[in-house]
């Protein structure tokens, strides 16, 4: 099988990064490193957790396809290996026993009720599970709460909706009656917040947008986390810095031409459209930009074109699906820039997206493989089901790099403070 050199490298080098906040790739998982993944999905968000040093004591997950690749991948991937996945419906699930032995819970919600390419139902759409976020917080009482969702949930139209979770995640003791609706619960948060008496448990809630191309992946993929913090700690999130960019890109390709020397390439002509970008960086040299952008080439690099309805004999997930097409604004990804972001739909790959578009203009459908690829999973992990569904596992998955690199700084975060306030935040949640 083909090792996947693309994900080694860039996991090195966020290893490596010399941010203000860092931690170390050795971080042992201790008993205090546990953690809870809710709508674990094909599991982006939780082998990023993984790989941060965290050890799941829960992995749940209502789809059986899904389940079954995470199943199947205990034995593939190494930082898979005991989960305890649990399927079913989430609302059935006892988070109690959970209480106090998790110092992590991250949750990748349901993204269509507030996706800008779903039906833009919001709060009354049925699939909106952020209430049993809320309940998992309330129950858990982790250290640390990572929510992870589309950008659409910053909508103008979806906005109250959007801090109303931030409030109820920062008071998860006040929970909503059943028989309320969440705006009249909303004003009552908010004043009990602003009064200082918002219960026993309390977190510190903030939320950044991030790009996954500025964090080494091979993609341009806007999410949205909420990251909260227990108030006890007495820290809260501060913003991750970008560390990778599309000037140092453009720098690669268009100044000093490593890009194409490092895939042994000639280097094109330059395109005249991007003529006042490239002269407003010439002057700057290479030492003054982050790590570039990594590229749809970046990430294929060893993979052989596929061949249609034949799965490669030994590379997983490899077969060519026929019938991909270009129509306006559904053009494809080009190889030598970021991905166009990765989509599920509703039954599959919509039409004319999770493309690749070749140097003469043609489309061709990613394999889940290389899709696979875009988004930071390992070569040895198998997505179950059929083609279309390997391509809505990874369509609704969070890139495990930009999970890694989120848990990462938010423990840091943590951690920075644990060494000087032993005492204040090692007392347990009982």
């Amino acid at each position: 099988m083909f090792g996947h050199k693309f994900d080694r490298d860039v996991r090195l080098r966020l290893a490596n990064l010399e941010a203000p906040v860092s931690i170390g790739m050795e971080m042992r998982c201790s008993p205090e490193n546990n953690s809870i993944e809710l709508f674990t999905g094909a599991g982006g968000l939780a082998l990023g957790v993984a790989r941060a040093g965290f050890r799941h004591t829960a992995v749940i997950e209502w789809n059986s396809n899904a389940c079954d690749s995470l199943r199947r991948n205990a034995v593939n991937v190494s930082e898979m290996a005991g989960w305890p996945v649990f399927e079913g419906d989430i609302r059935e699930f006892d988070f109690a026993p959970h209480r106090g032995a998790a110092r992590l819970l991250a949750a990748g919600a349901p993204c269509q009720p507030f996706s800008l390419g779903g039906k833009h139902q919001g709060d009354t759409d049925g699939r909106n599970m952020f209430p049993q976020v809320f309940r998992a917080v309330r129950d858990v009482a982790p250290e640390i709460v990572i929510v992870e969702n589309v950008k659409g949930l910053l909508r103008q139209s979806f906005r109250p909706y959007f801090d109303y979770i931030k409030r109820q995640i920062a008071a998860p003791e006040l929970s909503c009656p059943r028989d309320s609706d969440w705006r009249e619960h909303d004003a009552r948060l908010a004043r009990k917040i602003c009064a200082g008496k918002a219960g026993e448990l309390t977190y510190e809630v903030e939320h950044q947008l991030l790009n996954s191309a500025d964090f080494g992946v091979p993609q341009s993929r806007e999410r949205v986390f909420i990251v909260a913090i227990r108030s006890d700690i007495g820290v809260h999130w501060t913003d991750m810095a970008s560390t990778h960019s599309a000037d140092a890109l453009l720098y690669a390709k268009w100044v000093d031409g490593s890009y194409w020397r490092e895939h042994k390439l000639p280097p094109p002509s330059r395109p005249k459209h991007l003529g006042s970008k490239i002269e407003r960086i010439e002057g700057r040299g290479a030492s003054l930009f982050e790590t570039r952008w990594q590229t749809v080439r970046d990430a294929l690099k060893g993979l052989p074109e596929p061949m249609d309805k034949r799965e490669h004999r030994r590379i997983r997930n490899h077969v060519g699906n026929p019938g991909a097409r270009s129509y306006p604004g559904h053009t494809g990804s080009p190889y030598d820039e970021p991905a166009k972001t990765m989509k599920a739909g509703d039954h599959g790959v919509p039409g004319g997206e999770n493309t690749l578009r070749r140097e003469d203009g043609s489309v061709r459908y990613f394999t889940v493989r290389e899709a696979a690829r875009l988004q930071c999973f390992p070569d040895e992990y198998e997505f179950a089901g059929a083609w279309s569904e390997g391509f809505r596992q990874l369509g609704n998955a969070v890139p495990v790099l930009l999970a890694e690199s989120v848990v990462r700084h938010a423990v840091a975060i943590v951690d920075r403070v644990r060494q000087h306030q032993p005492a204040k935040v090692s007392e347990r949640v009982a």
